[in-house]
């Protein structure tokens, strides 16, 4: 089949190697254009394996939609996209487009769905492979696989160590199923889906009267971006790679200790420690970041 890929990141750049491993003629990737710093992974491969690269800053024009119709493609390959995906594109190859998502759709549609899974203390997770249409994650399913979430899993953790590769197998299973023409077109189940926005700074702020393990999801959640955080001296201090303290009573929001292993911070029947911080630009130790923004024990976070 000939294949317009369209994604960003190394996990486009896998998608890429993978399908020209399995024999698929990718004709085209499509990525972002660079915001400055290295270029993308996935535009480096490409042009090493002779793969033209088109980079837009919007796909909704109708120069970029003819530019895309002109290259005859069999199927829209949607890895990691950032960018708005206009039906112009999606449509237009003879197979329709296919997109992941890592979530178990219809549940936690959206472009934060890792982050949410973690706040929202789930335990499974998964990645489907949908076939594309005019909704925000709303196609037919055409494949799901399923992974749990660990009690210390971040959404980083979760992202890398299981939903990236997880999720570069299925894309590629898929390509195989549709080329062999078993690809099935599973409608959602609009009763069961969930939608939820872009988590941002008004989602991660630390309320310390929360029960303790809302709090930890949180941190989980928002680690790495955009990071929980809590306020100190009317400045944020944003907690990563914390640990779940449990038993005692402990007054919400007070530093308890600070050290080698962290800053341990009360929330009520338990503790969060966290091993790194940041505060005014600076991300390291937690000892070392307290030291520089005038944390110490005692302090009470807002």
């Amino acid at each position: 089949m000939r294949i317009a890929l369209i994604g960003r990141a190394t996990f486009a750049e896998k998608v890429l190697e993978g399908l020209r491993e399995r024999g698929q003629e990718v004709v085209v990737v499509y990525c972002p254009p660079e915001a400055g710093g290295r270029p993308d992974p996935v535009k480096v491969r490409a042009q090493q394996l002779g793969i033209p690269v088109r980079q837009h800053r919007s796909l909704k024009t109708p120069e970029v939609q003819r530019e895309f119709a002109a290259l005859g493609a069999d199927l829209g390959v949607l890895a990691y996209v950032t960018q708005i995906v206009p039906p112009g594109i999606f449509d237009t190859p003879r197979l329709g487009s296919i997109c992941f998502h890592p979530s178990l759709l219809p549940r936690y549609r959206g472009g934060s769905a890792i982050n949410w899974q973690i706040i929202k203390g789930e335990t499974e997770t998964g990645v489907t492979i949908f076939w594309v249409d005019a909704g925000i994650d709303t196609g037919p399913i055409l494949l799901q696989r399923r992974a749990t979430i660990g009690p210390d899993d971040t959404a980083g953790s979760l992202y890398y160590g299981k939903l990236f590769p997880l999720g570069v197998e299925a894309v590629l299973d898929s390509v195989d199923l549709i080329a062999a023409g078993r690809a099935p077109r599973i409608p959602q189940d609009e009763a069961r889906a969930s939608y939820d926005p872009l988590c941002r700074e008004e989602h991660a702020r630390i309320d310390w009267q929360r029960p303790a393990r809302e709090i930890y999801n949180l941190i989980r959640g928002c680690d790495p971006q955009p990071g929980a955080y809590a306020i100190y001296r009317g400045a944020k201090i944003r907690f990563y790679d914390a640990r779940l303290v449990a038993g005692g009573r402990h007054e919400p929001g007070r530093v308890e200790e600070i050290g080698p292993d962290g800053v341990l911070v009360g929330a009520g029947e338990a503790a969060i420690r966290a091993a790194r911080l940041r505060a005014a630009g600076q991300k390291g130790l937690a000892a070392e970041v307290a030291a520089e923004c005038g944390l110490h024990v005692g302090a009470r976070l807002e």
